[in-house]
């Protein structure tokens, strides 16, 4: 693991493989260690790097833990990539990972190659239905008994990282800084700039968004509409939850591998 210290803050990462550079980017809440099943393949092709968000896996909490959001971890993902001149950049985002991977996009095109976005953030319909959740799952009381069980709900399909990953959940939920780091990404689901809807039109970065049928968090919908949003991005649902790479990882690189190798064109936006 190596520490990168950026003006934003500080992030841990990991590296393996050789080529260009794929970042991994994980969910909330989660670890880079979620996207072991895939790493050894894709590490045959790229130069992988694993971003462990601040607060989870090795990354220190920001300060207050109750500071953390979304949106910080997007801009710290741009200070990451800016600091280490990564170009060339794949990304495979899950869930936050997915709305931080796609700011990368707006933010710095010239920089990013082609992401995939795993049931990506960000574009949910805001209805009164999902802002009542995400109030709940900010209060800490909540997310300290909830951060544990819901990785069964969203997490469909058995395997062997599935299990660690539950495994890993169920750690959270003894650490209150780590409580306290879910509750307030959760509750950064409500500020309005987690809504990517119309900020995504304006992206030109080739990407394929990957959906769960079985997702109850990030459903199919919401990735149609991450894909009618993103100008000639391309959509996929396979047969499981929240994290493909981790449920059905043969599936994912089956899929995953030829988009990146190969990313399509993306249509040029007209001058505005």
């Amino acid at each position: 693991m190596t520490l990168i210290t950026t003006p934003a803050g500080v992030l841990w990462i990991d590296e393996c493989g050789v080529g260009e550079p794929l970042l991994l980017l994980h969910a909330n809440p989660g670890s880079p260690a979620d996207f072991e099943a895939v790493v050894p393949v894709l590490a045959q092709h790229y130069r992988v790097i694993q971003v462990s968000w601040p607060g989870y896996g090795h990354g220190p909490a920001p300060t207050p833990p109750q500071s953390a959001s979304a949106m910080q971890f997007a801009e710290l993902l741009v200070h990451l990539v800016v600091s280490m001149d990564l170009r060339n950049v794949s990304i495979v985002g899950n869930s936050v990972g997915g709305y931080a991977a796609a700011w990368l996009a707006l933010c710095h095109p010239e920089r990013v190659k082609a992401m995939v976005l795993v049931s990506p953030g960000g574009f949910a319909t805001s209805t009164r239905w999902t802002n009542a959740f995400f109030r709940f799952m900010s209060r800490e009381w909540v997310a300290r008994f909830m951060v544990r069980w819901l990785t069964y709900v969203y997490l469909r399909v058995s395997s062997p990282v599935v299990k660690a990953m539950r495994q890993r959940a169920a750690t959270v939920y003894r650490d209150p800084v780590c409580v306290a780091v879910n509750a307030a990404v959760w509750r950064s689901f409500m500020d309005p700039a987690y809504d990517l809807r119309e900020p995504a039109r304006r992206m030109q970065v080739p990407t394929l968004v990957v959906s769960g049928r079985r997702d109850p968090l990030v459903p199919v919908d919401d990735g149609v509409v991450a894909a009618s949003c993103i100008p000639g991005a391309h959509h996929i649902v396979l047969p499981c939850g929240h994290a493909s790479f981790a449920e059905l990882p043969d599936l994912f690189l089956q899929v995953v591998l030829p988009f990146l190798s190969h990313p399509p064109a993306v249509p040029v936006l007209p001058e505005s």
